[in-house]
């Protein structure tokens, strides 16, 4: 199953008004993670305008279907990032759950995350209780 890194490509950290570069922050890293997910049969990725996280900027979501879903925030765009957001999202798909053991996670992600949301019902939850 296909597990999917979104990453907000609005994202911008305190310092890029004073660094006088144009691509933002989301873009940056969102090309760097692009690139590092490229070839991948397991890892997908797509990028949104505002994941509504400014304050922890730059935001990704891991998610797949019928899987644990989670928000990463406060990163830096560089190249080591993106490789350990993409190492973290194909442990993600290699779960059955989603779930990936703390021992697992590549070092740059650690600290990271923000939210994990349970994947949504396979049944509407009215049809559930009947």
């Amino acid at each position: 199953m296909t597990t999917w890194i979104t990453i907000c490509d609005t994202c911008k950290r305190d310092d890029w008004a004073d660094s006088g570069r144009e691509q933002t922050d989301g873009e940056a890293l969102a090309a760097l993670v692009e690139t590092s997910a490229a070839g991948s049969e397991q890892v997908r990725t797509r990028r949104v305008s505002c994941l509504m996280g400014c304050k922890r900027s730059c935001n990704v979501t891991i998610q797949a279907e019928g899987k644990l879903n989670y928000t990463l925030g406060e990163f830096t765009p560089d190249a080591e990032t993106a490789d350990a957001i993409v190492e973290y999202a194909t442990l993600h798909a290699a779960s059955g759950s989603g779930q990936v053991p703390f021992r697992q996670w590549p070092q740059p992600v650690k600290g990271h995350f923000v939210t994990r949301m349970p994947p949504l019902p396979a049944t509407d939850i009215a049809e559930a209780a009947e």
